[in-house]
Order: C-alpha cells, then structure tokens, then sequence
C-alpha cells in the first residue's frame, strides 16, 4: 500500500469531508460517447456520495475535451487549485499522443515531464495525486494515436517513480479485449478512442477497485450494476 493511499485511508475513516477532483481530457470530461447515460465520474459521485453515505464529499470533473497536459499545467488553478482538493485524479495523454491536429508532435519523456511537475503541485497543495492510464483505444481506426501505448507506460513510469496510486485503465481494457477482433474490446467503445457507457462502467469499477471505495453490504447498489453493465459489453 503506497503512502497516499494509507492518506486516502485515513480520510475516509475519519469521516473528513473530501473534495475529490477529476481532471483530463474528453473521456473524464464524459459528453457524446456516453449517449446520455453516466460517465465514470457520476458513477463515483453516486457511489461515494449515495451508497457511501459520504454526503459531505463532493465530486467535481474539471476535465476539458481536446486538453492536453500542457494546457491543464496553464490552467491548473482553476482546473485543480480552486476547489481546494484532497484528491485528484488525472488521466491524460489520449490528445498527447496523437501525431494529427494544431498542436506539436511531443515525445512521451516530454510528456511524463509534464506530468510529474502535476503530480508535483497536487502534492504542494497538500491533496494525493491519482494518476489513471488511458482506456486502451482502436489503433486501427485512430492511426495518428499509435503511441498511445508508449504514453500508457509513461503514466505508469511516473507513478512508479514518484510513489503515486495508479489505477491502469489501459491494461483492463486492453485485457478486456484479448480474443475479440484485433484484441480490441469494442463493447467499451463509442468510436475508436472514446469509451462509451460501458467503457465508463469499467473506468468507475477501476478507480472504486484502486481507491477501495465500498459502501456496506446492505446498500452496495452501484457497484454490482455496474459490473453487470461491464460484463454484458463483453
């Protein structure tokens, strides 16, 4: 168990109101792909706000589509400092990658930089810095995102180095897709790289799983829908 999650721990077992920020790009952002239903954030917000009973928590997603790392490192006071977090979650890297578009191709040393000196003002704020891979995309259908997997590793390298609580999505869903057409697991997918209801149903089972987030037997609602919802996809 990582130091920030003993913290995490803590926390909650004290009962601390916790302000629990979400940040990235479009697939935390949760519009369009989801078609309406709830992105993993408003999973989490149910879970730990519902059947949690953690009523004084709040849940807030900062997460801009399009955003790079770059851009929440400019923006990072409104994005993270203002809400005054005790933890924030970061996945990030889906636009990184990508080799197309207006911004400049970057190298994933580049990126895992950027993504430490992150990691580096969560923690001057005094809150844990959580660091989520990216869902495992459609290559294929996506070619200008073909890195995606070298910028999985950089997320992970990060977290390894800096003692940060990793929650690898890209690996779920990379395993979720094994023995599916091109090993891709496109029940999760609501177009090549953008996870869709279900995608999102495995991104919340993730962060609940890596975080230990669950409420008591007698009102454990959320998390078993969402398994449900993850296991039909498959």
């Amino acid at each position: 168990m990582t130091t920030d999650l003993t913290r995490l721990r803590t926390l909650l077992d004290e009962g601390t109101p916790v302000n629990w920020v979400c940040t990235g790009d479009s697939i935390t952002h949760g519009l369009i792909h989801t078609q309406g239903a709830r992105n993993y954030v408003d999973h989490l917000h149910e879970l730990i706000r519902g059947d949690m009973s953690r009523v004084q928590d709040v849940i807030i997603d900062t997460a801009i589509s399009g955003w790079r790392i770059v851009q929440l490192l400019e923006d990072f006071d409104r994005r993270v400092s203002a809400w005054h977090p005790h933890v924030v979650t970061l996945m990030i890297g889906t636009n990184d990658c990508s080799t197309a578009g207006v911004f400049p191709v970057i190298e994933p040393a580049e990126f895992a930089a950027s993504v430490t000196e992150f990691v580096a003002r969560v923690r001057v704020l005094g809150a844990i810095p959580v660091l989520q891979t990216q869902p495992a995309i459609d290559v294929r259908n996506a070619p200008e995102r073909a890195r995606i997997a070298e910028f999985a590793q950089a997320i992970r390298d990060v977290a390894a180095a800096q003692d940060v609580i990793l929650i690898d999505q890209f690996a779920r869903f990379a395993e979720m897709g094994r023995g599916h057409v091109n090993d891709i697991a496109w029940g999760l997918l609501g177009d090549p790289f953008h996870p869709n209801a279900a995608g999102h149903a495995v991104l919340a089972l993730g962060v609940a799983s890596a975080l230990e987030l669950a409420p008591l037997p007698e009102r454990d609602r959320v998390l078993p829908a969402l398994r449900a919802l993850a296991h039909a996809a498959r």
